[in-house]
């Protein structure tokens, strides 16, 4: 099957996503940002005191160029949220380090109609700034993504993408239930990542390391 169901949470009802609108900062840059998993989708419409929408698609993914980051190393998808979030790099590692990855792990995925990846919000943006600051090895990194279940997105990019989405209908999101399950969410997963953070190997290889060639 080329045709999935996708969904977009927000505030408003978005029945005909328009290429080229957005904002530019997000994780993978300009785009209209989906997921496959409703219930993430109703948590990710509302905020504390708002309620949202929880918008259905159909997309056909027939010929796309897809780019799956949930199967990529980590330092792939850390190279692209330094092209478009912002990181309070002071240290010298880390001013080294951000240099050393955009430098060696590029990755063009502007040439790409769909991105699959990690949401950088909350957890995972924590996450991203451990390793860069050099107190989370690689290994850690990629451990942590898999922690708490946060949700992979679905990004379109390309305006063919954008031709392809069918608008199918909206449910109503009640922010008093789905709000405190997304803080849950998070939560959680932030207890479980503590946890895990010191449980490094010796052979675990960290930002410095990689910067002087350390990573096979």
């Amino acid at each position: 099957m080329n045709k999935i169901i996708i969904y977009h949470g927000s505030e408003k009802i978005v029945d005909k996503p328009i290429y080229g609108f957005g904002k530019k900062y997000n994780d993978y840059g300009l785009g209209f940002y989906t997921t496959e998993d409703f219930e993430l989708a109703k948590e990710w419409s509302v905020d504390d005191n708002r309620s949202g929408y929880a918008n259905k698609y159909e997309l056909d993914l027939s010929d796309f160029k897809i780019l799956d980051l949930s199967n990529a190393s980590a330092l792939d998808w850390i190279s692209i949220l330094l092209e478009n979030r912002f990181f309070e790099v002071k240290s010298t590692i880390s001013k080294a380090g951000k240099e050393y990855i955009l430098k060696n792990y590029h990755v063009d995925y502007g040439k790409y109609d769909v991105i699959i990846g990690y949401r950088a919000d909350d957890s995972y943006f924590m996450y991203a700034n451990d390793f860069l600051n050099n107190s989370l090895s690689i290994e850690g990194l990629e451990k942590a993504l898999k922690i708490g279940n946060l949700g992979l997105q679905i990004v379109l990019k390309s305006k063919k993408a954008f031709d392809r989405i069918k608008f199918l209908g909206y449910e109503e999101v009640d922010d008093k239930i789905y709000y405190p399950i997304r803080e849950k969410r998070n939560i959680d997963a932030k207890k479980k990542y503590l946890l895990e953070k010191g449980n490094f190997k010796a052979t675990d290889t960290f930002l410095t390391d990689i910067i002087k060639g350390g990573l096979k």
